[in-house]
């Protein structure tokens, strides 16, 4: 079958729609915006890409977080949001790898495409949200140190990731209502900084459609939950 033919068979008609759209919206916005440095169009490009990948369980979409973290890294630098910079240079881009990893070593029925859906327990839970808590606290009194940009709405970015990273390496479906709700916090955050530049709309229009293709994300979790989980009764 044609490498084309095959990818496209690989998407549904809807994700292919949503990855489309993203493309689409996310560029008219740059332009729109004037976005500044190529570098924020190339890093949208690729965290849409990423996320529509991640939703199909497919450890590639892992890979292009790694990029897109790097990437986004050097652009919040540009404006002091040295939360961003920390958050996603110190901790989303090497848990993108150790998710990565831990994808790979867990596909389902053997098909490196789609890894195989885990749900952690209560115990887990509260430990996850306990190491949020103290995460949030330690970095909430080094980003007031280093005059961090909108300080609050920085902290909660970095609580919000952290959940979304841990629950991506143990491959529970909430990671994409984490990233959803992280979004949020970085859709206010560029707003904000939007006030001294236009041109930082862009990529709060970047974080819209990210926000959109989270929320898909978490559904196709779940479908996909239910299916191996029916498969497997």
């Amino acid at each position: 079958m044609n490498p084309l033919r095959r990818l496209l068979r690989y998407f549904t008609r809807g994700e292919l729609l949503l990855w489309g759209s993203s493309v689409l919206l996310i560029s008219l916005a740059f332009f729109a915006f004037n976005g500044g440095s190529q570098l924020t169009l190339v890093a949208s490009l690729i965290g849409a890409t990423a996320l529509i990948l991640c939703a199909k369980g497919n450890p590639a979409g892992q890979a292009l977080i790694v990029v897109f973290s790097l990437l986004y890294g050097v652009i919040s630098y540009g404006f002091a949001y040295y939360g961003e910079m920390i958050t996603y240079l110190g901790m989303t881009a090497p848990m993108a790898m150790l998710a990565l990893v831990s994808w790979l070593r867990n596909p389902y029925q053997g098909r490196r495409s789609e890894v195989r859906v885990n749900r952690i327990t209560g115990r887990e839970t509260a430990f996850m949200l306990l190491l949020s808590a103290v995460v949030t606290g330690v970095f909430y009194l080094i980003l007031r140190a280093f005059g961090t940009a909108n300080l609050l709405p920085s902290t909660l970015s970095v609580t919000t990731s952290l959940l979304a990273v841990y629950l991506t390496f143990r491959r529970s479906p909430y990671y994409a209502l984490a990233y959803a709700a992280n979004d949020l916090v970085l859709i206010v955050l560029w707003v904000l900084a939007s006030m001294t530049s236009t041109f930082y709309l862009s990529v709060a229009v970047c974080f819209v459609m990210f926000f959109v293709n989270d929320l898909y994300g978490l559904a196709s979790w779940l479908r996909m939950e239910r299916r191996q989980r029916d498969a497997e009764s």
